[in-house]
């Protein structure tokens, strides 16, 4: 089971083929929406497929329900040490949860900048700079759960005081909580208000279609897809998210998808072994990335005929994944991730204090340890 979209599905079925070529063992594909696959329980995925495609936020609670089979068997010690090596940013790393490695980085992502080339001349180097273009109504921002929690914590994390992984205290500082969420604010008025039902996927496609005069997205998970020629009527270019302190593109908060093995698979072996193979730098450079697919390994990342073929998206946005902020992954945390983004729009939209909404935030965070209502 993978999630909806190109960049997640094709990459799948053509890397599968040449699989079933290889070793005679065929693997079918399903999908879900990306919605579904940022909140769907993993549990139930694992009911019913033997290979699914994660995010690392999901962690904590797949090891509590014992649902997926770790991928560090014994024996391939230098395979993973390879995929280690790989990783870009700390996409291999976020699998790995309680000394065992859950899944595979099959796609590195993180909130970077999407613009359009033929619109202006470069894309907005600091967070006033996309606040000057927002004002020209030019820019649209991915607000949809989750992505306006996400957008919270790289402007946080940005700022020099990133959100807390681990607690059971709060998420954030008053005072950083309380700057980060009212610039957010200042963005959200200023947009489109459709974008509180946006997420990324919508955005790019409103981006690229023909006529639209919106110039930039500071902060949206990155879709290769877009960056490559006759995808859509036109091609957005990626970036560097635009610095709101004065450290730099660094805090943004990785995304990326893993691929994972049910514990309850009949075939776990013959699974783990496509796992290994796909997650390699060879398949990721050659036939995933021509799929379509945004790979996870660093080998892709700095190929140039893949670089070639996508604008230079990964060689743009490369220094902030390499300084990209990972997300608490503890079990719970899920449930959280829906009801802490839920907050900030309802924030946004009812134009809530800061502190209001920070101290809803740091409430959810801490009862997220307790495992009871809060």
């Amino acid at each position: 089971m993978t999630w909806s979209h190109p960049r997640g599905y094709d990459p799948m079925v053509a890397c599968s083929a040449l699989w079933e070529a290889k070793t005679g063992v065929s693997i079918a594909w399903e999908k879900r929406s990306l919605q579904d696959f940022e909140s769907f329980p993993v549990e139930e995925l694992a009911r019913a497929y033997d290979l699914i495609v994660i995010d690392h936020p999901h962690v904590g609670q797949i090891t509590a329900e014992n649902c997926l089979a770790p991928l560090d068997v014994a024996g391939r010690e230098a395979e993973r040490e390879a995929l280690a090596a790989g990783s870009v940013g700390r996409s291999y790393p976020s699998y790995r949860w309680q000394d065992r490695q859950w899944a595979f980085p099959i796609d590195a992502a993180a909130q970077v900048q999407a613009w359009r080339p033929d619109l202006i001349d470069a894309p907005p180097a600091t967070w006033a700079d996309a606040l000057a273009l927002a004002r020209q109504g030019r820019v649209l921002l991915p607000l949809r759960p989750p992505h306006s929690l996400m957008a919270f914590y790289t402007l946080a994390a940005n700022l020099g005081r990133p959100c807390a992984v681990e607690g059971p205290g709060d998420l954030i500082d008053r005072e950083t909580g309380e700057t980060a969420f009212a610039m957010l604010a200042e963005m959200a008025a200023l947009v489109d208000p459709h974008c509180l039902a946006m997420d990324p996927i919508a955005v790019s496609e409103k981006m690229a279609e023909a006529g639209s005069q919106i110039a930039c997205a500071p902060l949206i998970y990155g879709y290769v897809s877009y960056a490559m020629a006759g995808f859509r009527p036109h091609r957005l270019a990626f970036g560097d998210i635009p610095a709101a302190g004065g450290d730099g593109r660094v805090g943004s908060a990785l995304g990326g998808t893993g691929i994972a093995v049910s514990a309850l698979s009949t075939a776990r072996d013959t699974a783990i072994d496509f796992a290994y193979w796909i997650a390699s730098g060879a398949v990721q450079r050659g036939p995933y990335a021509a799929a379509g697919g945004q790979p996870g390994h660093a080998d892709a990342w700095q190929d140039g005929a893949v670089n070639a073929a996508t604008g230079d998206f990964y060689r743009a946005t490369r220094a902030t994944l390499e300084g990209a902020w990972v997300r608490p992954r503890h079990d719970g945390y899920m449930a959280f991730q829906q009801a802490a983004s839920d907050a900030i729009n309802e924030g946004l939209a009812a134009r809530r204090s800061a502190a209001a909404v920070i101290a809803d935030l740091n409430r959810l965070f801490r009862g997220s340890f307790s495992k009871r209502p809060v």
